[in-house]
C-alpha cells in the first residue's frame, strides 16, 4: 500500500478545529512516515482554509511554493484537503492543476485510496464522498503539554458574512462518550483547549438540549487533565449555570473567548448577530462580577456593509470603556455566496483597514493598562518554550491562550521544564506580553 511506502510531509493552515482534522489526518499516515523537512517529502498534503479571500490565498500559494519541490525536492504527488476544496471544487480542479489529489472536510479517510489512484496516473476528486470524519486517534503537532479537542462540527448560526455553514455544514456535535474517550487518549495534558465554532451549542442536536455544562463536569473528573479552556462561547448562549461552572470548577480556566462581532445594534442586525450593545455590556459586567479574575477576550469586524461613522464609533467607544483582556479586529471580506454579499453600501478597503488600525490602537491602551496592573504581581505561568532571540523562556498565565494572546517571557537560575507550570515576578509589561523571572 502506497500510504505506507511513502515519505509524507504535512502543512496545517487555518484554525484550530482545523488543526484537529490534521492531526486525526496524520494517525491514519503514522508518525513513522511523516517528515518535517519538507523538501524530503515524496507526498506533501496542505489541509486548507477557506473562511477568508485572504486564507484561500494563502492555501494556494501555499500549493505553488510546495509543488516547486517536484524540481528542488523529492515531491511526487500533492494533496490539497479541507474546507478549501469543499467550497470551491468546481473552480479548482481545472485550474490547480499542480494539485493530485482533492479531499474535502469529511473525506480524509479517503486519502490512501486516492493517493493510489494518483500513482496510477489519475489526478482526483473525492471531495464530497464521505459524510462523517472522527476517528479519535490523532497525531498531536501542539506541544505535548496542551492539545486542542474540538466537540462539534458546523455551525446553524448563519451570520450573513460567515461561510462556514456552507462549507461545514449544520450543527453536529460528538457524543460524550466518544469525547472524553478521544481526551483520555490524548494522554496528560496540563491544559485541554474546548473549542467549536460555538461551544455554547453543544448538544443540541443530538440531546435536545445544550450539554456543555455536563461535558464539562465530565471533562473536570479526568486524570489526566490539569485544566481546561474555553474557546468560542456565543454571547446568546452563555448562560448562568455555565457562568456558575466556570466561577466553581478548578479546573476550567477562568478565561472566555466570546466572539461579539460588533457593538452597533444596526450592524449586529445586519449581521444577523443576536443581541445588541446594551446587552453584550450587561454580559461582560455580570461575568466580571461572578467570575473572579475572568479573562475575556473577543473578536470584531469593522467596516460591515453600511457601517456608519456613527457605528463605527460606537464599537471604537465599546472597546474603550469594556475593556477586554484580549481582542483581535478584522476588516469586513466580502464572500461570494454569503447575503452580506448582497448588502448596499460597501465600505472601501482603505476605510476598511484604516478602522482596523484605529480598534488596534485603542485596544493596545487597554491592554498596556492591563498587564501594567501585573507588574510587581507574581503569576503562575505554564511554561511552552524558549525564545533564543530574547534569551528567555517564555509561557502563559490562565488568561492567555496559545497564539493568539500575548506571552509572559521570564528568566531563571533553576532549570525549566517545558509543560511545568512556575511562579513567575512580573517586573515590566507592554501592549501585549509580560517580562519577569522565575521565584
Amino acid at each position: 500500500m502506497i500510504l505506507k511506502q511513502k515519505t509524507f510531509g504535512v502543512i496545517s493552515l487555518g484554525c484550530d478545529k482545523n488543526r484537529v482534522d490534521t492531526e486525526r489526518m496524520l494517525a491514519l499516515i503514522g508518525t513513522e512516515k511523516i517528515t518535517q523537512d519538507i523538501s524530503q517529502a515524496e507526498i506533501i498534503i496542505v489541509n486548507s482554509c477557506a473562511f477568508l479571500e485572504s486564507s484561500r490565498k494563502e492555501a494556494i500559494e501555499t500549493v505553488l511554493e510546495c509543488n516547486e519541490y517536484r524540481n528542488t525536492g523529492k515531491l511526487e504527488k500533492l494533496v490539497l484537503t479541507g474546507c478549501l476544496p469543499e467550497k470551491f471544487i468546481g473552480e479548482l480542479f481545472d485550474e490547480l492543476t499542480e494539485v493530485d489529489v482533492f479531499l474535502g472536510v469529511r473525506d480524509y479517510a479517503r486519502l490512501g485510496e486516492a493517493i493510489e489512484l494518483a500513482y496510477k496516473g489519475n489526478r482526483v476528486n473525492f471531495v464530497g464522498k464521505e459524510d462523517y470524519f472522527a476517528p479519535k486517534e490523532r497525531v498531536i503537532t501542539t506541544p505535548l503539554h496542551y492539545a486542542y479537542l474540538r466537540i462539534a462540527d458546523g455551525c446553524n448560526n448563519h451570520c450573513t458574512y460567515c461561510l462556514i455553514p456552507s462549507i461545514r455544514g449544520k450543527y453536529k456535535s460528538e457524543k460524550i462518550e466518544d469525547i472524553l474517550a478521544e481526551a483520555e487518549g490524548l494522554g496528560d495534558v496540563e491544559e485541554l483547549i474546548v473549542v467549536a465554532q460555538d461551544i455554547t451549542r453543544y448538544g443540541e442536536d443530538i440531546y435536545g438540549k445544550p450539554m456543555l455544562c455536563e461535558l464539562l463536569k465530565r471533562l473536570s473528573k479526568l486524570e489526566n487533565v490539569g485544566h481546561i479552556r474555553l474557546l468560542y462561547a456565543y454571547p446568546d448562549m452563555l448562560s448562568d449555570e455555565l457562568i456558575d461552572l466556570v466561577a466553581s470548577e478548578e479546573k476550567i480556566l477562568k478565561y472566555l473567548d466570546i466572539p461579539l462581532q460588533h457593538a452597533a445594534d444596526a450592524v449586529l442586525k445586519r449581521m444577523n448577530r443576536k443581541g445588541s450593545g446594551k446587552e453584550y455590556s450587561k454580559l461582560i459586567q455580570k461575568l466580571r462580577e461572578r467570575v473572579k479574575g475572568i479573562a475575556i477576550r473577543s473578536t470584531f469586524i469593522a467596516g460591515f456593509p453600511g457601517e456608519t461613522e456613527e457605528d463605527f464609533n460606537e464599537l471604537l467607544s465599546f472597546i474603550e470603556r469594556e475593556k477586554l483582556n484580549n481582542a483581535g479586529f478584522f476588516a469586513y471580506s466580502r464572500e461570494e455566496g454569503t447575503p452580506a454579499y448582497r448588502l448596499p453600501c460597501q465600505i472601501d478597503e482603505e476605510v476598511k483597514q484604516e478602522r482596523v488600525k484605529r480598534l488596534y490602537e485603542a485596544q493596545a491602551k487597554v491592554s498596556r493598562a492591563i498587564n501594567e496592573g501585573y507588574v510587581g504581581k507574581t503569576l503562575k505561568v505554564l511554561t511552552d518554550g524558549i525564545d533564543y532571540d530574547k534569551d528567555s523562556f517564555y509561557g502563559r498565565a490562565y488568561f492567555s491562550a496559545p497564539d493568539i494572546d500575548g506571552r509572559v517571557y521570564f528568566t531563571s537560575d533553576g532549570e525549566i521544564v517545558q509543560g511545568e507550570i512556575y511562579e513567575v515576578r512580573i517586573t515590566s509589561a507592554d501592549e501585549y506580553d509580560l517580562y519577569g523571572e522565575c521565584v
